[in-house]
C-alpha cells in the first residue's frame, strides 16, 4: 500500500499487529480489552492530519493521510502519541504550534489505564477528558455506551469526538463542560477514568465515586519537570481515597492546573539582593535522582517547581532552577544553581521569604537517609481538606497537606 487506504483485511492485520505488540510488551493482558481494540479501530479517531510524537529525543513529525497514506496508517497503528490539537485550537494543526493541547494517546498507555480500572460488567464509568473519543469508545465497547459518561471542556473537540464515536457505532453520554467538577447529576460512578494530568486531585471526583470504586488519574508532582505517574485510588466509605503510583504516565494538563509557560528567566527579580553562596552539591544529582526523589522532595517542599536545563552550546554546563509557584509574578522566591564541569563547588543564588535551595537539599538528604525509596513505596490520600503524600503506609505522611 502506498497511495491508497488499506482494505478491511489489511486494517485487521494492522490491528492484530498492534495488539500483539501490546501483549508482548505486557501492556495488554485482558482478552476483553483486546476485543475492544478490534471493535473500536483507532483510525476512526485520528484526523487526516496529525503529529506523531514517538517521545524521547525524536521530535514530533507530521503525518498526512491524503499526501502519504502509508505513513499515516503506520503511525496510527503504532504505539505512538498522535497530537490532534495545538494551543487549544488557535493554531492550524498542519502548521504545528507551541503547546500540544489534545492527542490520541499512545495505545500502550491507554490500555494500561483501562486495565487499571479493573472494570466489571455493568460498571458505570465517568471519563474526564473525551479528547478524540477513542477511550470513550473502548469503554463503550467493554461496558455498553449507556454505562459511559464522558466530559470534554473544548466544544470543538467534543463535537468531533461525537462524530468519531458515531462512526464507530457508539453513542455514550457526552457532555461539554469542566471536567474538574465531574458530572454530579449522574453520580455515583463505579469507576472514574481521567485522561488529563493533575497536580491536585479534585475532591469532586472522590465525592462522585461510590465506596469501593476506583479512580485512575495521571498525576504530575508539582516539583517534577514534566513526568507524571499513573495513580490508582480506591474510595472508602469515609469519603477519602487512597492509592499508589504503579508506573509512569504523563498526559496533557487539566486546563485549570496548567503550568505557566513563561520563560524561566522571567521568574527572577531583585537579583542584586539575592543571597550568593556556593555549594559542594552537584545540582544534577538532585535533578536526575529519579521518580522516588522527585516524589519525596515534592512532598516536603510544596509550592516549588524544579527545572534542570543543560546548556545547548556543548559546554556541559547546566542550570538548576527552583521556582515558587503559588505566588504572583515578581513576588515568589527563587533559587538558581550553576553547574560548571571540572569545578568542586557551584554558585547558588537565592531570593525571597523561602530559601528554596536549602529546602530542596534538606529534603534530598531526607530521601537519602530514608534509603532512597523508589516510586513504588509512595502513596497518596485525598480528603475533603486536600491531599497528602505518604511513604510505605498511609499513616506515615511525609509532607504538609496541599489543596
Amino acid at each position: 500500500m502506498s497511495d491508497r487506504d488499506p482494505t478491511p483485511g489489511e486494517i485487521a492485520a494492522y490491528i492484530e499487529r498492534l495488539t500483539r505488540r501490546l501483549s508482548l510488551d505486557g501492556a495488554l493482558t485482558g482478552a476483553r480489552w483486546r476485543e475492544a481494540l478490534s471493535d473500536v479501530p483507532r483510525h476512526l479517531f485520528v484526523p487526516d492530519v496529525a503529529w506523531a510524537s514517538p517521545g524521547g529525543s525524536e521530535p514530533p513529525y507530521l503525518v498526512n493521510r491524503k499526501a502519504s497514506p502509508a505513513a499515516w496508517w503506520d503511525a496510527v497503528y503504532s504505539d505512538t502519541v498522535l497530537i490532534t490539537q495545538y494551543d487549544d485550537g488557535a493554531s492550524d494543526l498542519a502548521s504545528g504550534g507551541k503547546r500540544p493541547t489534545s492527542s490520541n494517546s499512545a495505545p500502550s498507555l491507554v490500555v494500561e489505564f483501562l486495565e487499571s480500572l479493573s472494570v466489571q460488567d455493568g460498571n458505570r464509568v465517568l471519563e474526564v477528558g473525551t479528547g478524540t473519543g477513542w477511550t470513550a469508545g473502548l469503554l463503550s465497547s467493554r461496558l455498553g455506551p449507556d454505562n459511559v459518561a464522558t466530559i470534554e471542556i473544548d466544544r470543538t473537540l467534543a463535537a468531533q469526538a461525537a462524530e468519531n464515536l458515531k462512526a464507530a457505532g457508539y453513542v455514550p453520554h457526552l457532555v461539554v463542560g469542566d471536567g474538574e467538577t465531574g458530572l454530579p447529576d449522574a453520580a455515583p460512578y463505579d469507576r472514574v477514568h481521567i485522561t488529563c494530568s493533575v497536580t491536585r486531585i479534585p475532591y469532586a471526583w472522590v465525592e462522585q465515586t461510590r465506596p469501593g470504586g476506583i479512580i485512575v488519574v495521571p498525576c504530575i508532582n508539582e516539583f517534577s519537570d514534566g513526568d507524571g505517574h499513573l495513580t490508582r485510588l480506591e474510595v472508602s466509605g469515609d469519603g477519602t481515597a487512597t492509592g499508589r503510583f504503579p508506573h509512569a504516565a504523563s498526559f496533557m494538563m487539566l486546563r485549570r492546573q496548567r503550568y505557566d509557560p513563561r520563560p524561566l528567566g522571567s521568574y527572577l527579580h531583585h537579583e542584586d539582593d539575592a543571597d550568593r553562596t556556593r555549594t559542594t552539591i552537584d545540582p544534577r544529582t538532585i535533578g536526575q535522582a529519579g521518580y522516588g526523589a522527585e516524589l519525596g522532595i515534592g512532598a516536603k517542599v510544596p509550592g516549588c517547581q524544579a527545572r534542570l536545563r543543560e546548556a545547548d552550546d556543548g559546554s556541559g554546563e547546566a542550570t538548576y532552577w527552583l521556582i515558587e509557584t503559588d505566588r504572583g509574578r515578581g513576588a515568589g522566591s527563587w533559587a538558581v544553581v550553576e553547574y560548571v564541569p571540572g569545578h568542586d563547588t557551584y554558585a547558588v543564588d537565592q531570593y525571597g521569604a523561602r530559601r528554596l535551595w536549602d529546602e530542596v537539599t534538606g529534603a534530598y538528604q531526607w530521601w537519602r537517609d530514608a534509603g532512597e525509596p523508589g516510586r513504588d513505596r509512595y502513596g497518596v490520600t485525598v480528603t475533603p481538606q486536600g491531599q497528602h503524600i505518604w511513604l510505605d503506609s498511609a499513616d506515615n505522611v511525609i509532607g504538609p497537606q496541599t489543596r
